[in-house]
């Protein structure tokens, strides 16, 4: 692939072409110019990220979204299907990572729908160049925490809106989805949700008074003992301040994710085998889900479809492909099972990029 193939479609906005990104060597970014935004930070964009060189494309292509604080900097993952025969994509969306300007509100959003705008553009970037390249229309949609709540009810709205794009999609690999509120009961009870339907009207850009720990963070950050390297400020240690208007949106997903939908595709849900809030008990950030609840993932993962397996990683994080080693070996062990068996994808031959940054 070079900086000068295929621009994107964009519905009459001006298209764009690939440059070099300034995070990561070896990738390439396209900014997805998107409409006015309607919770008026304009001007908004997307950023499509591609891992550079030849492109593999044998089995199809993989468009990866990123959970809230976070964007897509998991060059493991991207070698991971790369050495599989599939041309990896990520998509930073609007106000996040590589999109996010002064102008913007981190990861802000009054609602979920809006991100229809570019996974439908990035959807068909990609289906246009692995055509280009020579590979099968067979995209495999993967996403990471909120993104997980994203796409799922991106994919079930595309099954019936737009059919044909929809046909693209092959499967739907979630890490850790945001499927559920996590904390004490009582905060997913009707009058907690009615209350913070109210505050976010009233003032949707406000902040939630309760700040997020830094815990995760500092666990997997390379200055902390971690051995990830990202960009501390577009994926702080503590997160981004949480809004009212935010949360609201995401607790309209919720419940509509509860009320069942259809991604129409085979699914794969990775998750902890633990959670650990109470710093009191046993355990540490290191080998469990200190961010969300595993038993939401698992009691909601069936609202998805039929064709959904959910399978916990001993040992894992919050994000299991940031796990400690034997934790992650064993999430890329069931992503390669779920391929191979599943979906069909041939087995790729021995390589260590699985074992986490160089």
């Amino acid at each position: 692939m070079t900086a000068s193939s295929s621009a994107a479609r964009d519905g009459g906005r001006s298209a764009a072409t690939w440059q070099p990104d300034h995070l990561l060597d070896r990738y390439e970014v396209l900014p997805l110019p998107l409409g006015p935004d309607p919770d008026g930070e304009d001007p908004i964009t997307a950023t499509l990220v591609r891992k550079a060189g030849p492109e593999p494309a044998v089995h199809g292509a993989v468009l990866y979204i990123h959970g809230f604080t976070d964007y897509f900097f998991h060059e493991p993952l991207a070698d991971f299907f790369h050495e599989r025969g599939y041309a990896f994509y990520a998509l930073d969306l609007r106000k996040c990572g590589r999109s996010l300007q002064p102008q913007h509100t981190a990861h802000f959003t009054t609602d979920l729908r809006q991100y229809d705008e570019e996974l439908g553009h990035a959807l068909e970037v990609v289906i246009d160049e692995t055509r280009a390249a020579g590979g099968p229309q067979r995209v495999i949609v993967a996403a990471h925490s909120t993104g997980g709540l994203i796409t799922s009810l991106w994919l079930d709205r595309l099954r019936s809106g737009s059919p044909d794009l929809h046909a693209a999609v092959c499967g739907l690999l979630l890490n850790s989805p945001w499927f559920d509120l996590q904390g004490s009961p009582i905060l997913r009870t009707l009058p907690v949700s009615l209350l913070l339907r109210g505050l976010a009207a009233v003032g949707p850009k406000a902040v939630l008074p309760q700040e997020l720990s830094d815990g995760y963070g500092r666990s997997i950050h390379e200055t902390t003992g971690g051995e990830w390297a990202f960009d501390l400020a577009l994926k702080p240690m503590g997160g981004f301040p949480v809004t009212f208007g935010f949360l609201n949106a995401v607790r309209r997903g919720h419940a509509r994710l509860h009320r069942g939908v259809d991604v129409g595709v085979p699914s794969l849900v990775l998750r902890s085998d633990k959670t650990l809030f109470n710093r009191a008990q046993p355990g540490s950030v290191d080998d469990a889900d200190v961010v969300l609840d595993v038993r939401h993932m698992s009691r909601w993962s069936g609202c998805l479809g039929d064709r959904v397996a959910v399978v916990p990683i001993a040992d894992a994080r919050h994000d299991v492909v940031l796990s400690v080693p034997h934790a992650r070996e064993h999430a890329y062990r069931e992503i390669d099972n779920w391929l191979q068996g599943t979906l069909g994808v041939p087995a790729a031959a021995q390589s260590d990029s699985t074992a986490g940054p160089a």
